[in-house]
């Protein structure tokens, strides 16, 4: 079983779903014939042809349109917009109709479509292509929002999220598209939604993150296993519905929590995890709550990019913080 990158995960795990399901379509701009910007539909137009892997004109309201109506007759779409700072035009579409239709018909008709969005910063791109604005779509009632952070974890949430039978935003950390590589097996195994993953289990201080900040939290967590100090990690992969009790029982054991993400900090899904610690196991913190994210200003241009985002040392510097107040 060969190493596969995230983005290879991605492809992988829609080749599967396409072959077992003839009711999966595939659309998007530029990801039939090019297969796509990041190449995660590369090779799936020539395997299952222009019905069922559509390019589509450069205009996400559309994609998103389509996929809902597509949904509502029994499909089962999965469209990719090309950048998350492209999204905002297909907003209207997402909350007003994706999100609502099951309400709005009392049952009568699901939403059982799968928007693929890359997203976040840290690959040198230009305005509007680094975006980190996941807290808008948790906010919304009838969305589903999974964020990957490994290979692994992309193809079985994938494919869990294509057969979920409502709306998933699907949020892919491009910066780890090929940062790692690991043994995926292609055998339809999917991974539960709506769950955290422990990573790494530690007593002293507990690490919440997702996506690409996964990395870095794993890497802090090895450095400070190397100062005596051990680091629960937990991968929240699905930060709408949130699995709360997960972390609160960590928490509990360990008395401490950082909470990273590289979005803005204002209102960020930082902010909801440490209001429903803070509500539910008070009691079990030694320590404030931390916070390491990125800032309430626009993701600067690729010269400054890395200052925005947080890195390793300062979530060693927060876990240091919370084991100074005991």
């Amino acid at each position: 079983m060969p190493e596969i990158t995230l983005v290879d995960a991605v492809n992988m795990g829609l080749m599967h779903e396409m072959a077992a399901d003839p009711d999966v379509v595939v659309l998007g701009e530029d990801i039939g014939l090019n297969g796509g910007v990041f190449r995660a539909t590369d090779g799936l137009q020539k395997k299952f042809g222009h019905q069922r892997v559509l390019d589509t004109p450069l205009a996400e309201s559309l994609i998103a349109g389509m996929s809902i109506g597509m949904a509502a007759e029994g499909l089962k779409p999965v469209a990719e917009i090309q950048f998350l700072g492209f999204v905002y035009s297909a907003i209207d579409q997402i909350i007003n109709h994706a999100a609502r239709l099951r309400n709005r018909t009392r049952g009568r008709l699901s939403c059982p479509m799968v928007l693929r969005v890359p997203f976040g910063g840290g690959i040198h791109a230009p305005e509007h292509h680094s975006e980190s604005t996941e807290a808008i779509f948790a906010h919304i009632p009838g969305i589903r929002v999974v964020i990957p952070s490994s290979p692994l974890r992309a193809y079985g949430l994938l494919l869990s999220a294509i057969r979920d039978p409502d709306p998933v935003i699907f949020l892919e950390p491009k910066r780890i598209y090929r940062l790692v590589k690991q043994r995926v097996e292609d055998d339809g195994e999917a991974l539960p939604l709506d769950v955290c993953f422990v990573l790494r289990e530690g007593s002293d201080v507990t690490l919440v993150s997702w996506g690409a900040m996964i990395h870095e939290t794993m890497m802090a967590a090895e450095q400070l296993q190397q100062a005596g100090v051990s680091a629960e990690v937990i991968d929240v992969a699905t930060i709408k519905p949130l699995d709360i009790n997960t972390i609160l029982e960590s928490v509990d054991k360990t008395g401490r929590c950082v909470i990273i993400h590289e979005a803005p900090r204002t209102c960020g899904v930082a902010a909801e995890i440490a209001a429903q610690l803070a509500e539910k196991g008070l009691l079990s913190l030694f320590a404030p709550i931390e916070r390491v994210t990125g800032y309430d200003t626009i993701m600067p241009l690729f010269n400054l990019e890395q200052q925005y985002m947080p890195d390793v040392n300062s979530i060693m510097a927060a876990a240091k913080r919370t084991l100074e107040d005991t």
